[in-house]
């Protein structure tokens, strides 16, 4: 029987979505989000899901004649688009096949990714181990922005907060406004988004917090349980979906 816990795993994680808990994955991935992004600026001074930056950061480099800094942003652009590449061949790969575990295939490759990147990152040495840092960041930014445009109509893109915070701004603006003259439609906030949103952006920068600490206290070793944690997350989808192929196997 099925405990609670697994139980919630599977919804947070499963082919079913409802508005509860494609909330409760983004605001996962936008913890997670915060993280690799300080880290990542920590560790190599980019960050790692702010493609905008990137962009105009490439520009002044190429005016700058900057080759070094320059194929670093290429490196990292390159690498965000390939990772939202990946997640939609991931899943789409899943969703063609009917299976459940669409959403979680995603999951489980990055936590795979993180954990691997959390154990062996501090041990690669030479001139390309920032390129290979920013490459494996940026993948997983990407990676995990497109999934989430996957999982709902949600607003938000969990490697980035411009947008929130604009409409955070926008919220705001409604609630002062003071509806004085009569009219068929009063201006009205949005409360139960503008809490959604404020929620969202509290927990990137608690991310950001708690990876610029995870980071200077164990290297990028702090990412272990953060690739466990998703690893778990995607586990039971995953394992339904191959205990199925497994029985189909043996009555065909």
């Amino acid at each position: 029987m099925a405990t609670p816990v697994a139980g919630y795993l599977s919804l947070v994680s499963g082919p079913r979505r409802t508005p509860r808990y494609d909330h409760h994955l983004a605001c996962l991935l936008i913890l997670v989000a915060g993280m690799l992004n300080s880290a990542g600026f920590v560790a190599v001074a980019v960050y790692t899901s702010h493609m905008t930056g990137l962009t105009a950061t490439m520009a002044d480099h190429l005016v700058d004649r900057d080759v070094a800094l320059l194929s670093l942003g290429a490196v990292g652009l390159s690498a965000f688009v390939l990772g939202g590449i990946w997640c939609a061949l991931l899943f789409n790969w899943g969703r063609r096949r009917g299976l459940g575990c669409r959403f979680a295939n995603v999951l489980a490759f990055e936590g795979v990714l993180i954990l691997a990147f959390g154990l062996t990152a501090e041990a690669v040495q030479g001139e390309h181990r920032d390129l290979v840092r920013v490459a494996v960041l940026c993948f997983t930014m990407g990676m995990q922005n497109a999934l989430i445009t996957k999982v709902s109509d949600i607003p938000v893109r969990t490697t980035h907060v411009t947008g929130m915070v604009t409409d955070i701004a926008i919220e705001l603006g409604k609630m002062l406004y003071p509806n004085r003259t009569p009219g068929p439609d009063p201006v009205r906030a949005d409360l139960r988004r503008l809490r959604m949103l404020s929620g969202l952006v509290g927990l990137f920068f608690l991310g950001g917090v708690a990876g610029t600490l995870g980071y200077l206290a164990v290297g990028f070793s702090f990412l272990v349980p953060v690739a466990l944690l998703l690893l778990l997350l995607a586990y039971r989808p995953v394992a339904r979906d191959l205990a199925r192929r497994r029985r189909t196997r043996v009555f065909l």
